[in-house]
């Protein structure tokens, strides 16, 4: 584990580790001063105590997240400053990839924790103001050619005036590669394709898949942290048999997944809304939510489409919907 004051040397300086803010399964996360006038970073680092107990195959896979995540972040340069995190700069250190992030105040998961302990949860206009800018975020990665299938609290990030942006792209999947592709993600934010291997094994994943996860988000956010009962299997299913989990979800409810959004789940939600806001936002949720991923929204703009429907129920001020020109390469 490096120590603080350590400097780490990159392509564009040299950068000072300052205290530890953040780890992950294979990830450390430092804030460090940067050089010159720049300020303080975030400055993530791969795991070196990890890295040293996994298996050979693990820890290439371990490496080859980071430096799909470089290489994502490198093809949105120029930046314009919205919805995705800025690669600042980035590098090895010990024959492990390193990254250089602007520093943003905390991830969501946090920024909801102290919210709810304080007593202030969030109301329906900052969900659906988070959920814009976040379909916003998609519509860059699957522009850019790529599918995300990690969205969840933890990989999102707060800004200053209360806006997120999205982290984390090692999980990235080219969107051109339609083979069905080894487990990624988080157990308990999948969608059924991501959790349930194909028939000819593997996983059967596209942009559709990110859109699950963003009705899941949005369900978690209006029901102030309530787990789907559908997530919830996942979870339990992953943790009780991870190198099989989808086969024993299948074998525990006889041999058919479990709905994704059961009707007393869409009535709680519903019951939580104002009443003008809650046809539009239940017609959001189980297009996200469907089953089948052919039956979700078929890009951002028809995500856009509906979440303005559902800000006009609730009285909201309308968004700046998604440019097409952003999912013209996802048609």
């Amino acid at each position: 584990m490096p120590a603080r004051d350590t400097v780490i040397a990159l392509e564009k300086g040299h950068y000072r580790l300052a205290e530890q803010i953040g780890a992950s399964v294979y990830g450390v996360l430092w804030r460090a001063m940067g050089p010159g006038a720049q300020g303080d970073v975030a400055l993530k680092l791969v795991n070196r105590e990890q890295m040293a107990r996994a298996q050979p195959g693990q820890r290439e896979r371990w490496i080859a997240s980071a430096a799909t995540e470089i290489a994502f972040l490198q093809t949105l340069a120029p930046w314009d400053g919205r919805h995705i995190v800025r690669l600042l700069d980035s590098g090895w250190c010990d024959g492990l990839p390193v990254l250089a992030l602007e520093l943003l105040q905390s991830d969501l998961a946090r920024h909801l924790a102290h919210r709810r302990a304080a007593g202030a949860s969030p109301g329906l206009a900052q969900v659906l103001d988070w959920l814009g800018q976040l379909n916003q975020a998609l519509a860059k990665v699957h522009g850019h050619g790529w599918r995300y299938l990690d969205l969840k609290p933890a990989n999102i990030l707060v800004t200053r005036d209360g806006g997120v942006k999205l982290a984390d792209f090692g999980t990235n999947r080219p969107l051109a590669d339609a083979a069905a592709h080894s487990y990624a993600g988080t157990a308990n934010w999948q969608a059924p394709e991501q959790f349930v291997p194909a028939p000819g094994g593997g996983y059967a994943t596209g942009r559709q898949t990110d859109y699950f996860a963003l009705g899941v988000l949005f369900h978690y956010l209006v029901t102030g942290g309530t787990p789907l009962r559908w997530n919830a299997a996942c979870a339990q299913a992953y943790r009780a048999h991870p190198a099989d989990c989808g086969r024993h979800l299948l074998d525990a409810h006889g041999g058919s997944l479990p709905p994704p959004l059961a009707p007393d789940e869409e009535a709680r939600f519903a019951a939580l809304l104002p009443r003008a806001a809650r046809d539009p936002a239940l017609a959001l949720l189980r297009a996200l939510l469907a089953a089948d991923p052919a039956q979700r929204p078929r890009d951002a703009v028809q995500i856009s489409r509906m979440l303005q429907a559902v800000r006009a129920g609730a009285g909201c001020a309308p968004l700046h919907a998604v440019r097409p020109a952003l999912v013209e390469a996802c048609a």
